[in-house]
């Protein structure tokens, strides 16, 4: 039996935390066993009419404030559209344990929801699905389950910046450490894993420390928040469904730095690698989420390519406008 994409509550548009031209509404869920859930999308319109739209969905302790993001696409007639999902950002309620999901599923229904916002109350016929590092991951499951469904999606394209699509470290710790992961994660899925931040990425982006960007700390700690045994249970299975090979039924973007390393003090490493993923597993898997997949590294890049310094974000700019105006345009 096939499911039709799920439908939610929507608020009315309302300025968002970012001001005008940015609206938000929010999207009222289900309730979990935390309590009231809820997603929250954002729209900044392009200045004239549009069938076109970008669906964008961030990382892990992350949410939307990439402001320029938004508007190259609106220069180039998307509306843009961004989707800080249930326990992450402006849907982070005092009650619930941020970013805790047991499965990467319980996100679809807000993306299901964004999705029909897009296409059905404002009309779009024409989406790219954007995602960042495990938004990357969520989004690429989101489409190829949806794909077997009586409403499929019908994407344009998809552009994944450092998806996160498989475990850091070796082999061995790969292996040992995932089967460790998901029996703790079945049994007692919100014990604490015991990790040491030393914060470097959020510093070598925050306007306040090493970087040139503004976003509120609350929504994106500088150290990360604590991760949960059961959250991460959730991503290996995703891996694992990943590595099995994915459909996402449309041509695909995957960008990243060109290398990883893993500095012990902020200095120039922090801002011209991926010091949160390993570029060698993105290379990797790539292929394993379609057909069609295009690859680029971008030389001196961060994890959040579109956060880079200046040269390496120009270059990772033309790369989305070459794959652009040859796939999907």
């Amino acid at each position: 039996m096939t499911t039709r994409l799920s439908r939610s509550v929507f608020d009315e548009l309302v300025p968002d935390v970012l001001g005008e031209p940015y609206l938000a509404e929010t999207i009222t869920l289900p309730p979990d066993d935390e309590g009231a859930v809820v997603a929250t999308l954002v729209v900044r319109r392009a200045t004239e009419p549009t069938g076109r739209a970008v669906l964008h969905v961030h990382g892990f302790c992350d949410y939307f404030f990439q402001t320029a993001y938004a508007e190259w696409w609106n220069e180039r007639g998307y509306d843009f559209y961004a989707l800080d999902l249930r326990k992450y950002g402006r849907s982070l309620r005092p009650h619930q344990t941020p970013n805790y999901v047991t499965d990467l599923r319980e996100h679809f229904p807000e993306l299901d929801s964004a999705y029909l916002r897009v296409t059905g109350r404002d009309g779009h016929d024409h989406v790219v699905i954007s995602a960042h590092s495990t938004g990357g991951l969520i989004v690429s499951l989101w489409a190829n389950e949806r794909r077997s469904q009586d409403r499929p999606l019908d994407l344009a394209g998809m552009v994944l910046n450092s998806p996160w699509l498989d475990m850091q470290g070796g082999a061995f710790v790969r292996g040992l450490g995932t089967s460790v992961v998901k029996q703790v994660g079945a049994r007692r899925p919100k014990r604490l894993i015991p990790r040491t931040i030393e914060g470097h990425y959020g510093r070598s982006l925050h306007a306040d420390h090493a970087g040139e960007w503004t976003f509120n700390t609350d929504w994106k700690p500088l150290d990360s928040f604590p991760v949960t045994f059961g959250w991460l249970r959730a991503i290996r299975l995703g891996h694992d469904e990943l590595h099995r090979g994915l459909d996402v039924g449309c041509p695909v973007l995957v960008l990243s730095s060109s290398g990883t390393r893993w500095p012990k003090e902020m200095g120039p490493d922090a801002h011209s690698y991926d010091i949160v993923l390993e570029v060698p597993q993105i290379r990797q898997w790539a292929t394993a989420l379609g057909s069609h997949v295009t690859y680029a590294a971008i030389e001196g890049a961060r994890h959040d390519v579109i956060l880079s310094l200046p040269e390496p974000r120009e270059k990772a700019y033309a790369e989305l406008h070459r794959w652009m105006s040859t796939y999907v345009d």
